[in-house]
C-alpha cells in the first residue's frame, strides 16, 4: 500500500477554476475522508487521483511516483461510485472477477480471489445471484469486492453509501471501517455527509468553494474549529453561532450579547480590544439546563423540545437566530417543557473573528 502527495493540484474548465492548487499528505494505510458542500470540488480531487480527470496544475504522487501523465489503468488504483454500475447479465462471482479476466489472470487465481473478497464481504452465499436479486447494501458489497479483488495500492471512494436507506448507510459504514482494518489499504473516501466523515475518517478534509478549509482528526475538527465554515459543517446539530461584543471585565475580557455575559479569560488577547465584534462558537453539546442562581445563566426563548429517546434536542432563539441544545432526557424530561434557563461552560466556548470568520488563538480544546 502507498501514500498519496498533491501539490499545488488545479483543476479548471476553461477559464472556470473548480479546484484552486490544495495541497494534501495522505499516508500510507491511512484513511482520509474529503468531506464537503456539493460543489465544493471534493469529487473532482477524487476524479484527477482516479485520472479520470485531468490535472490542470500541479502535482499528484502515488508512491512517490509521478503519475499526472499516466493513464487510470496504470496507476493502480480501484475506484467505488456511487452509482454501482454492476453488470446486470453477470453473476456476483463473474461482476467481481471482471477486472481479473480483462487482465487475462489464471482461472484458479481468479477463482480462489474471489471465493477470498467473497468470504471477507460476506457474499459467497451470493456468488450465483444476478444483481437485480440482490439488496442494495449487497450490490454495494460486490461493487467494492470487484475493487478489492485487485489488491490496488489506493482505494477511492466517490459516496459509495448515497443511494442507501439510513439502516443500510449505518450498516454499510461499519463494514467499510472493518474492511479497512482488516486490509490495511490507503483509503480516500468522498462524501458530502459529515456523519459518514467523523466516523470512517482517521482525518477529515473539510473543502469549500474548491480550496482545504481545515485538515484534522475528527475530534480536532469538532472541538477545534479553524473558521466559521467547519465549525457550521460539523457537528449534528452544527455550532450554535453568536455575535457579541468584547467588554473589559474584572477578572479578564468578557463578550457581551443580547444584554448577557461570558467571561473569556481562556482568550487574554481580547482583552486589548474591547469594543471588537466576535462571533461566540458553542456547541449543543456544551450547553445545560441551569438553575435559577447559576452565575453562568444564559436566558434563552425556547419554541420546541425535541425527544429523541435518551436525549433532547432543544430549539430556542437568541438574538433572533435559532440556538440548539443537545441534553439528556433521563430524569430530567418534567423541567424541559418551559425551561428558558441554561448555563454554558466558558472554557468550551470558541471565539472566530466577525470579519474573517477565523478562529481567534486562545485555549485549545483537548479530546
Amino acid at each position: 500500500m502507498s501514500g498519496i502527495t498533491l501539490k499545488g493540484l488545479v483543476k479548471a474548465y476553461g477559464a472556470i477554476q473548480v479546484v484552486h492548487g490544495i495541497d494534501l499528505e495522505v499516508h500510507e494505510q491511512e484513511f482520509v475522508v474529503l468531506v464537503g458542500p456539493s460543489g465544493c470540488g471534493k469529487s473532482t480531487t477524487l476524479r484527477m487521483i482516479a485520472g479520470l480527470e485531468e490535472i490542470s496544475d500541479g502535482d499528484l504522487m502515488i508512491d512517490g511516483r509521478l503519475v499526472n501523465r499516466v493513464a487510470p489503468k496504470d496507476r493502480d488504483v480501484a475506484m467505488v461510485f456511487q452509482n454501482y454500475a454492476l453488470y446486470p447479465h453477470l453473476n456476483v462471482a463473474d461482476n467481481i472477477a471482471f477486472g481479473l479476466r480483462i487482465r487475462k489472470e489464471p482461472k484458479n487465481k481468479i477463482a480462489e480471489s474471489v471465493e477470498e473478497v467473497g468470504g471477507i464481504l460476506g457474499l459467497t452465499p451470493y456468488l450465483d445471484r444476478r444483481p437485480a436479486d440482490l439488496s442494495g447494501g449487497q450490490r454495494q458489497r460486490v461493487a467494492m469486492g470487484r475493487a478489492i479483488v485487485r489488491r490496488p495500492k489506493v482505494f477511492l471512494f466517490d459516496e459509495p453509501l448515497s443511494n442507501l436507506d439510513a439502516k443500510l448507510r449505518t450498516q454499510m459504514r461499519a463494514e467499510i471501517k472493518r474492511l479497512h482494518k482488516r486490509l490495511g489499504a490507503t483509503s480516500i473516501y468522498v462524501t458530502h455527509d459529515q456523519v459518514e466523515a467523523m466516523t470512517l475518517a482517521d482525518r477529515i478534509v473539510v473543502m469549500h468553494d474548491g480550496r482545504i478549509e481545515q485538515i484534522g482528526s475528527p475530534m480536532e475538527l469538532f472541538l477545534n474549529p479553524a473558521n466559521t465554515f467547519v465549525a457550521g459543517f460539523l457537528g449534528s446539530p452544527p455550532m450554535n453561532m453568536v455575535r457579541a461584543t468584547v467588554v473589559a471585565g474584572d477578572q479578564g475580557p468578557v463578550a457581551e450579547f443580547d444584554g448577557q455575559r461570558i467571561h473569556l479569560q481562556q482568550f487574554p488577547a481580547l482583552a486589548d480590544t474591547v469594543g471588537k465584534e466576535v462571533i461566540l462558537g458553542i456547541r449543543p453539546e456544551f450547553v445545560s439546563v441551569a438553575r435559577q442562581d447559576d452565575p453562568n445563566l444564559i436566558n434563552l426563548d425556547v419554541d420546541l423540545v425535541e425527544t429523541l429517546g435518551s436525549e433532547a434536542l432543544i430549539h430556542a432563539s437568541l438574538q433572533g437566530e435559532p440556538f440548539v441544545i443537545r441534553t439528556d432526557t433521563v430524569g430530567q424530561m418534567h423541567i424541559l417543557e418551559g425551561i428558558r434557563g441554561f448555563t454554558i461552560e466558558p472554557h468550551l466556548v470558541k471565539v472566530f473573528d466577525a470579519q474573517s470568520g477565523k478562529a481567534l488563538p486562545g485555549q485549545v480544546l483537548e479530546q
